[in-house]
């Protein structure tokens, strides 16, 4: 059979069974147009070398590449004999070749996936800074007005402190009658927690900003995906994947379990019993499900998953909808099946009888 093998230097047609070179396209002795051809090759691209000697081949073809699976089955096959100095090539030229390489593939446009996952990590931190803060703050002004707490939360909490701060006057705007235990506060002192407040409304505004990004973001990117899943659980599978291109070439089962990365090595190392199900576990349909479905569930899921992420990448037609319905049909046909829990085991009589129990003498 013959074989398609490229190398950065040249394409090489080979006979599978001898290895022998039966024909061959070299690469020019330009080292930036060496770059460019090489940065179609990282991009799932095609070279004309590589069409120009598969055309010439009327046996069945094989292919050393699974990007060239276009022109035949890719194959495994030993290509360590074909080296750059039998072809006039050295380590000087292979050095300037891949410093332009690596100048072209730098300066290219960054995807827009790729974008998504550095917003997720930035929202993380986002929340993170945000819950500290909180923390202080409540901890600070609690010592003034803790009886707060009970009538705000959150942004509306620290909003409060940064536009009244002294609790009277928190108190008349919230139009409640409240004796307050707690202790009086120097100006000074004041106004460092209403700074305090005002940081702490800007970090909300910051990651309200950021999570309408994100939303923006994956529904340009991603609407198979955000239609099966929601907007912000598709963002955290893609940034968990490392973006959608890679998120697309995963199996299910390991779509199905991103986010329980520690989980799974806990297993590995020590024996204990292995999650069902990482961040998807945050699916309505997922998390709502008796434990004993859970898991059944969320192997359905990620396989629609992975067939959304597909076609989001490929730019094909919007199937959301009818992913959605194939997911919600499974459900229901698991609910049916798997009504209820599993049997435990019994034990044997040995077992239950233990080390103090009557044996025969």
């Amino acid at each position: 059979m013959t074989i398609l093998v490229t190398k950065w230097f040249g394409v090489f047609l080979c006979d599978e069974k001898t290895g022998r070179i039966l024909d061959k396209r070299l690469m020019p002795k330009d080292a930036a147009l060496v770059a460019e051809k090489l940065a179609a090759v990282q991009r799932g691209a095609l070279l004309d070398e590589e069409r120009e000697l598969a055309s010439q081949v009327d046996s069945k073809l094989a292919v050393s590449d699974r990007r060239q699976s276009e022109l035949g089955k890719p194959e495994l096959f030993d290509s360590s004999f074909i080296t750059p100095e039998k072809h006039g090539y050295d380590s000087v030229f292979m050095h300037e070749v891949m410093i332009g390489l690596g100048k072209l593939r730098t300066s290219e446009p960054i995807p827009r996936d790729r974008n998504l996952v550095q917003a997720i990590r930035n929202l993380d931190d986002q929340i993170a800074t945000i819950n500290l803060y909180d923390e202080r703050l409540h901890e600070w002004y609690g010592m003034h007005f803790p009886e707060l707490a009970d009538y705000a939360k959150e942004s509306r909490y620290a909003q409060l402190i940064a536009l009244y701060g002294d609790r009277d006057a928190v108190i008349e705007e919230l139009g409640i009658e409240l004796e307050s235990i707690g202790s009086d506060m120097d100006p000074a002192d004041m106004d460092a927690v209403r700074d305090l407040a005002d940081t702490l409304c800007r970090l909300y505004e910051d990651e309200e900003r950021t999570q309408d990004y994100i939303q923006g973001i994956v529904e340009e990117t991603c609407p198979n995906m955000c239609a099966l899943l929601g907007a912000p659980l598709a963002a955290r599978l893609v940034s968990l994947a490392g973006g959608l291109e890679r998120l697309s070439s995963l199996p299910s089962s390991t779509v199905q379990l991103l986010g329980a990365e520690k989980a799974m090595f806990r297993h590995l190392r020590s024996g204990k019993r292995g999650p069902k199900h990482g961040v998807i576990y945050q699916h309505p349909e997922v998390h709502r499900s008796p434990y004993w479905q859970r898991g059944k569930v969320a192997r359905a899921l990620a396989g629609k998953v992975l067939i959304a992420a597909k076609v989001d990448q490929y730019r094909g037609e919007f199937v959301g909808d009818s992913l959605e319905e194939d997911f919600m049909r499974r459900v229901e046909d698991i609910r049916r099946r798997y009504p209820d829990p599993p049997k435990k085991p019994q034990k044997s009589k040995k077992a239950r009888r233990g080390r103090g129990g009557k044996g025969k003498r």
